[in-house]
């Protein structure tokens, strides 16, 4: 990775796209860091610590670089863009005239979908930040009365600006991401979640890491020592941090993994010339799902937790038992959510039948099966049996840090698995999109000569 990144600085074209990346990045970051105008980002803070940790609403806040927790205006980070994606995507299914408009609309018809995306992101944003607004205005009443009101006015034009703030924010993150995607290096909405996990890091790895060797007394606001410091744990350190090598090899082992179906083609005689004959493959990528299972089974098991908060019943037996994210059910239950959504998305994007005409139509055939529908229950058979294996990796990561959690009695040791798995993919595409483009200029130089 290292060696590409320093060739792809060589060239110029190259070193222009990185820099124009980082450029983005950077204001991205910026945005990330500047309050929405009438709230109170330290009391903000304090009640996301104490309400809203373990709620899907710790899912926004890991994916928008800690700025949904602090009321930034980029609080709602990609959030809106990805629902937007996701829902267009699911449409593009059911919807014949959307199915119609994605597989035979050519660039035209992409460019119209992208457009409708993008009107949906906006709708999305202004309904985001009018919930977020709800959520201020619910836990106003509630701190104020202790003296740490979340927001310094309350009105009715204040609800407009800070509505219209979030969705302009999101707007903005989007088109953002849409500059990196056009000029920049790699996906721009990968490379701005990317940005954001990155940005957690110092908070999330290196302080609990930190105070594992070197505790300290905890003390409360007027520095009074409340509890002394506890023994050094230096050994739970290393091995958290031999553990995260680990997972990090073995998350790029299987994203780079693949299972290759052997695919021939018969010879064709069109005039004089012979065409076909030659032996390919078909491959299938044992994650085809990426990391889409994990944030659709979070969101659903985290729901309950996000209820009991709201209500005010955190403190009842089934939230302590059931739905807090530190117990056995709610991990039992995360993990058979990943393994269906896992067999969900698996389905939506590959469809056996559809491959199988194609492979008849361009006269291709996989050994020892006949073409058409023994070639197609072949092909659901092989998907079924990979993204089982692509489930259980998904839900192992996924798993990890809650048992680690109850294991240690730690639990800010936030730096979850969803985040590795996000970190190291979008890495390796961009990698990828580096050593390609590489690739292109080399090409394009040897055909000048």
């Amino acid at each position: 990775m290292l060696t590409t990144l320093r060739n792809a600085w060589k060239i110029t074209d190259l070193r222009k796209k990185i820099l124009f990346t980082m450029l983005i990045i950077l204001l991205y970051r910026i945005g990330n860091v500047v309050p929405v105008p009438f709230v109170n980002v330290e009391n903000m803070s304090r009640m996301f610590d104490e309400q809203l940790s373990g709620t899907i609403f710790g899912l926004f806040n890991m994916m928008s670089g800690n700025a949904f927790s602090m009321a930034t205006i980029f609080a709602l980070s990609i959030q809106p863009y990805i629902n937007a994606s996701i829902i267009i995507q699911l449409l593009t299914i059911a919807i014949p005239a959307l199915e119609r408009l994605s597989k035979e609309g050519g660039e035209e018809g992409r460019k119209k979908i992208n457009k409708i995306t993008r009107y949906t992101t906006v709708a999305l944003g202004l309904l985001m930040g009018f919930a977020y607004y709800v959520m201020l205005s619910n836990y106003n009443d509630q701190y104020a009365a202790q003296g740490f009101a979340l927001m310094s006015q309350t009105g009715f034009l204040q609800a407009v600006v800070i509505i219209l703030t979030f969705m302009t924010g999101s707007t903005l993150v989007m088109w953002l991401g849409d500059q990196i995607t056009e000029y920049g290096i790699g996906n721009g909405i990968s490379m701005i979640l990317f940005a954001n996990i990155i940005a957690r890091i110092p908070g999330g790895i290196i302080m609990p890491l930190w105070n594992l060797c070197f505790p300290s007394a905890t003390t409360d606001a007027t520095g009074a020592v409340i509890a002394e410091a506890g023994a050094s744990q230096w050994y739970w350190a290393i091995a958290l941090l031999v553990g995260m090598l680990a997972i990090i090899v073995f998350i790029v082992f299987v994203s780079q993994a693949e299972r290759r179906i052997p695919v021939q083609y018969a010879k064709r005689v069109v005039g004089r010339k012979v065409y076909g004959g030659q032996n390919s493959h078909l491959p299938i990528k044992v994650n085809m799902s990426g990391v889409m299972p994990i944030i659709f089974a979070q969101s659903i098991a985290s729901l309950p937790a996000t209820l009991c908060t709201f209500f005010g019943w955190t403190g009842s037996w089934a939230y302590r038992n059931l739905f807090d994210s530190t117990t056995v059910v709610y991990a039992i239950f995360y993990l058979l959510l990943i393994v269906g959504f896992s067999y969900f998305y698996a389905t939506i994007q590959y469809n056996p039948v559809e491959v199988a005409n194609n492979l008849k139509k361009n006269g291709g055939f996989i050994p020892g099966f006949r073409p058409g529908r023994p070639t197609s229950d072949f092909i659901r058979k092989v998907i079924n049996k990979v993204t089982l294996f692509g489930a259980i990796y998904l839900g192992i990561i996924a798993v990890l840090p809650i048992v680690l959690g109850v294991v240690m009695g730690d639990t800010s040791f936030s730096f979850g698995g969803t985040s590795v798995i996000i970190v190291v993919s979008v890495a390796l595409e961009t990698v990828t999109a580096i050593e390609a483009q590489m690739m292109m200029r080399n090409y394009s130089g040897f055909l000048e000569k």
